[in-house]
């Protein structure tokens, strides 16, 4: 796997999109926002670059956008995510496309806050046709059938019911919620067998029937996976080993989908 800024510096003219996912950006994570806003920086010297994805779980654990919208500028000019939405924004000034889909952490993101960066809330799955391959965008979790508890979960999350109720309850009320859930969801990741929160198989072929690519996050098990002519990536999520920080990212170049190394520090 080559690593993304191999790309950046040989191919800028060719790459057209890219594709982010399982950030998990938080007030806890200014390393892993530090490395963000670089790679929107970097992308901006692209000449050819039309859209940015951002494939779920870019935000950790998002409590709704009011928390960041109904802030006055000067509270906004100190937020955390300003650096994030700013970056974001100088993107969009430059003709570049930003595309947002939901994950599992950050179920509760809504228009409201795209609009702040021009942006689009997209769902999934999401169809990108070339003249060359029809690929399919998700996040991934719909993928991981085996975990039956966890799709009950996702079920609930993911009805609008449940987003409209979510965001009439007192921000306080929220955050208790939320680290209920955060706690809820560590112990069922220690407690669970690591082959059910992987993709099922059966899911990942049904999913592949109007496809010939496949790309989604989620797993944390960045990979290209060959099903006969047909191709899975798996986007990687986004970790500090304490010195620098790594992901796998997807780069559009021309019409052929590549998974590359991103490192930052």
């Amino acid at each position: 796997m080559l690593n993304a800024d191999y790309f950046f510096t040989t191919r800028p003219s060719d790459i057209q999109a890219v594709f982010v996912s399982d950030l998990h950006l938080s007030p806890m994570t200014p390393r892993l926002t530090k490395a963000f806003v670089h790679l929107l920086e970097d992308l901006k010297n692209l000449p050819n670059l039309n859209s940015l994805y951002l494939l779920g779980d870019w935000l950790d654990a998002w409590l709704g956008d009011d928390t960041y919208t109904r802030l006055s500028d000067d509270q906004k000019a100190i937020h955390w995510l300003h650096p994030i939405i700013t970056a974001l924004n100088a993107l969009a000034n430059n003709h570049i496309q930003i595309l947002v889909m939901r994950g599992n952490r950050d179920f509760m993101i809504r228009q409201t806050l795209c609009d702040t960066f021009k942006g689009v809330l997209i769902q999934e799955p999401y169809p990108i046709n070339t003249t060359k391959h029809r690929i399919r965008l998700e996040h991934g979790d719909a993928l991981c059938t085996d975990d039956t508890s966890y799709q009950r979960y996702r079920a609930i999350i993911n009805h609008p019911m449940t987003r409209m109720v979510l965001n009439q309850l007192p921000l306080a009320l929220r955050k208790k919620l939320a680290n209920n859930i955060q706690n809820h969801s560590h112990h069922q990741k220690s407690h669970k067998p690591p082959k059910i929160m992987n993709v099922n198989p059966s899911a990942v072929d049904a999913a592949m029937t109007d496809c010939d690519i496949l790309l989604h996050g989620h797993t944390h098990r960045p990979n290209v996976h060959h099903h006969g002519r047909k191709i899975r990536i798996v986007l990687g999520d986004w970790r500090d080993d304490g010195r620098h920080i790594h992901a796998e990212i997807g780069l559009m170049i021309g019409e052929d989908l590549q998974l590359a190394q991103f490192k930052y520090g």
